[in-house]
């Protein structure tokens, strides 16, 4: 009864840390999770230390509670029945599948809860299964490792793809790969293992092969994927002017492009003149799609690729919230991990968010809610929950049906005051003036100089 009223307490004070909290033990609990390493790793196995507890310990890194791994060791050490460098020699051997299971597992189990609650977004073409896909290639680390002292070149310790449900906001899919230069194409194979009957993927060009479209085509599935240069085109229909979008001027032509046998496939290739020029200095992107023309005209097709930049969006999203390129995690796989862990944890506050979109509308929630505050107020709250509530009052969520969840979300999300995370839209960017003053020194006193501003404005009345 005691442990019910301070429950109820922290679902009064701060509802999105209860939430939060409740969707882990869901998605994330202990046995899921070390039941997930026994089938999927390869190399490594338990003895002492979890997989688990690993998670555990990644998890408050990248949630910015604790600084360090070490520091998140050190503040459970009691608990963990090694020393710290056997939790090193764990998080370096972590198996790039495992992470990969890890992050599906989670974004099942989140995806029926999101949409028991009625929480997802519109389809982005009805009837089709839309992914975005992109890649990541991971910040350079610090130069721990022997062989990474007296570089000069940043050393990467990995590359990660993602595959983003844009409906229900998750990231649904992560492909792990150590080789941190090795480019998007070369982890084909394992993209089209991905791919159903009726898919819909959207893609820029580095995506743009003949295995890659030829191999979604090939499952019943569609594309629509910005074409690389280096994508042969064997034939080309007249090209029409068909409209407009905000970008530009789009027109349409039908082509006959390679499959990676070489046999000839039909498409559509969609040109778009930009009103401006792109970053890269292009005037014209041209796209590829195998959609038929009853599902999408080319100007959708276009509005169709620009949404590929929701995960740009997510990316940006994880860097201002959370920790996941930790550039102390020189190892490959101990990086990968962490990133991982990021993933997974943007997954659990984007459920978060998609209750609030159930209960206050989807257009309010992307206008006026940021979720840079919400994750703000569960780190500050983890701790306390951590604290003073026993593992016994979450274990029931470990086992609960996602629409027995979902209605609690709902219920909790009755008690959230949407102005606590209310979003600040940043006004435009005034150019930086070039730093032409003070030459000869070294520093400067902000104190003096404004001393002296005020000094002149004065003398100016």
């Amino acid at each position: 009864m005691f442990l019910t009223r301070i429950f109820e307490r922290f679902v009064e004070a701060s509802p999105v840390s209860v939430m939060t909290r409740a969707l882990l033990e869901h998605a994330m609990s202990t046995k899921a999770l070390n039941d997930l390493f026994g089938q999927h790793a390869e190399q490594q196995y338990t003895r002492e230390l979890l997989f688990s507890t690993m998670v555990d310990l990644m998890s408050v890194v990248v949630a910015k509670i604790q600084p360090s791994v070490n520091a998140a060791y050190q503040a459970v050490s009691k608990a963990v029945p090694v020393k710290v460098q056997s939790v090193y020699n764990k998080l370096n051997g972590i198996e790039p599948q495992v992470v990969s299971a890890m992050v599906a597992h989670v974004a099942g189990r989140l995806g029926s809860v999101v949409h028991e609650m009625g929480g997802e977004l519109p389809a982005l073409l009805p009837k089709y299964r839309t992914r975005i896909l992109d890649g990541n290639h991971l910040a350079a680390t610090e130069r721990r490792l022997e062989v990474l002292r007296g570089s000069i070149a940043g050393p990467l310790p990995g590359h990660a793809l993602v595959v983003l449900d844009p409906q229900r906001m998750l990231a649904t899919e992560m492909i792990a790969c150590e080789d941190g230069h090795a480019q998007e194409r070369s982890l084909s194979e394992q993209i089209l293992k991905l791919v159903a009957k009726n898919d819909l993927w959207l893609a820029d060009r580095n995506f743009c092969t003949a295995k890659l479209v030829g191999g979604i085509a090939a499952a019943n599935a569609f594309y629509v994927i910005r074409q690389h240069a280096n994508m042969t085109i064997l034939s080309s229909g007249r090209l029409r002017r068909r409209g407009r979008t905000e970008t530009g001027e789009v027109f349409e032509q039908s082509v006959t492009i390679r499959d990676e046998t070489g046999a000839p496939m039909k498409a559509r290739r969609i040109v778009v003149r930009l009103n401006q020029a792109t970053r890269d200095g292009d005037i014209e992107m041209a796209i590829l799609t195998n959609l038929p023309k009853s599902a999408a005209d080319a100007v959708l097709v276009a509005e169709l690729y620009r949404k590929r930049w929701t995960l740009e969006t997510m990316f940006l999203a994880m860097t201002q919230m959370l920790n996941g390129e930790i550039d102390t995690l020189a190892y490959p796989r101990a990086a990968l991990f962490g990133f991982g862990v990021a993933l997974v944890t943007y997954n659990l506050l984007s459920t978060v968010t998609a209750a609030l979109r159930a209960k206050f509308g989807a257009e309010k929630i992307q206008n006026d809610v940021s979720g840079y505050y919400i994750a703000n107020e569960v780190r500050s709250m983890t701790a306390g929950m951590m604290i003073v509530l026993e593992p016994e009052v979450w274990r029931e969520f470990q086992t609960m049906p996602a629409k027995t969840l979902a209605q609690r979300m709902l219920g909790w999300a009755e008690n959230i005051d949407l102005a606590k995370y209310q979003r600040h839209a940043r006004g435009p960017k005034k150019p930086v003036p070039k730093r032409t003053r003070y030459p000869d020194k070294t520093h400067v006193s902000t104190a003096r100089l404004l001393a002296e501003a005020e000094a002149k404005r004065r003398a100016q009345k």
